[in-house]
């Protein structure tokens, strides 16, 4: 009995452990005693690397956003990269707990997910992003974009998906996709 019990606060303790070192790690980015901004920042910066193209990575990004779902998308931004108001003084301050945080991408076009088309549309997206702490950590409320993702990580993606498709008509669309996207300087 003696050994069980034991046994039993090892793992209590190892789990106890565990948890506090998860936390640890979540809390470099999102803890609210750093800036919101290097919570956006991150958060953009896995979603320009694709982790919303599918929907087992929405789990990765969850820590990031207040929202329990990601919406089906049609439409994926294709971006250059992006720049987030790093400084207090241009964010919008709500309260202590809430902030507005302005981000610039650089958008190349659209990829349009049903046609398997790309449209051009370079030009600058300036958003608004609304952060606010919430149980210690900060969290993006409010816009919920369609995924921006990176030019070579579009690429990557057509291309997986062009070798998983058996039907001839679809890869030859998104053959053309492909190559229409490699054009874009």
């Amino acid at each position: 009995m003696n050994h069980r019990l034991s046994s039993w606060k090892l793992t209590l303790l190892s789990l106890i452990v565990s948890i506090a070192s998860c936390e640890m790690g979540m809390a470099e980015t999102g803890s609210v005693t750093h800036s919101p901004a290097e919570m956006v920042k991150k958060y953009l910066m896995l979603d320009q690397r694709g982790a919303r193209l599918d929907s087992l990575s929405f789990e990765t990004l969850a820590p990031y956003t207040d929202w329990k779902e990601e919406p089906a998308w049609g439409r994926i931004v294709i971006v250059r990269g992006f720049t987030v108001a790093e400084h207090y003084r241009e964010w919008e301050v709500v309260n202590l707990l809430e902030v507005v945080v302005p981000v610039t991408f650089q958008v190349i076009g659209s990829v349009y997910l049903e046609t398997a088309g790309f449209v051009p549309e370079p030009g600058r997206e300036d958003v608004r992003v609304r952060v606010k702490g919430m149980k210690n950590r900060w969290r993006i409320i409010e816009p919920v974009l369609p995924p921006h993702v990176g030019q070579k990580r579009m690429l990557n993606f057509i291309r997986e998906a062009w070798m998983q498709e058996t039907d001839p008509i679809k890869r030859e669309r998104l053959a053309a996709l492909q190559d229409e996207l490699r054009k874009v300087k």
